[in-house]
């Protein structure tokens, strides 16, 4: 007979071995759902904020350029949105012109959109939401005083009468929208 006493340790081994793997294949098991329980929490979030900022601007006028390029005062102190338009050039840091046919608008930026750095540069195509408002030499001079616009950029800005206040600015990706000229 052969002596078996030789093989008794591997045995045992094996069955350490094989208790530790399902030990190592439940941890990973625990650890993929926890990771999927994060993953949905941050899935709901993200839509409860989507939501939000949808309702926040649900009431903005839809407005094209063709409505507000001639005369923007039918809709001053409303909340618009505008469609997709794109960026002329830049008005310091306080704000920028939109390209429309009749000529630049001008879009200026809140504090805290100002703070959020958009990055937004001349070419790029935006969509704004805010109210319409009229343009005077002291807004203008308020934000030269607050070190926005230079004294070259202060007199642009004041050759606008109308500008829109911005409260949400999107950079798309799509192309503005069809101006028809005018009407």
């Amino acid at each position: 007979m052969t002596d078996q006493s030789s093989r008794r340790g591997a045995v045992e081994l094996g069955t350490v071995l094989m208790i530790a793997a399902f030990a190592v294949i439940g941890g990973f098991i625990y650890w993929l759902s926890a990771q999927a329980a994060a993953e949905r929490e941050l899935e709901i979030v993200e839509a409860e904020t989507a939501e939000m900022m949808v309702d926040e601007y649900a009431d903005a006028v839809p407005v094209g350029a063709s409505d507000i390029m001639l005369d923007a005062s039918p809709y001053l102190g409303q909340l618009i949105r505008l469609e997709p338009q794109t960026v002329l050039s830049l008005v310091g840091q306080q704000g920028f012109m939109l390209d429309f046919p009749t000529g630049p608008f001008l879009v200026s930026l809140s504090d805290e959109l100002i703070a959020e750095n958009l990055g937004i540069t001349p070419e790029d195509v935006v969509r704004v939401t805010g109210r319409i408002t009229a343009m005077t030499p002291e807004v203008a001079a308020g934000w030269q005083e607050a070190g926005r616009l230079n004294e070259g950029e202060r007199l642009v800005a004041e050759f606008a009468v109308h500008f829109l206040a911005a409260e949400d600015v999107e950079v798309s990706t799509a192309a503005p929208a069809a101006s028809d000229g005018g009407a």
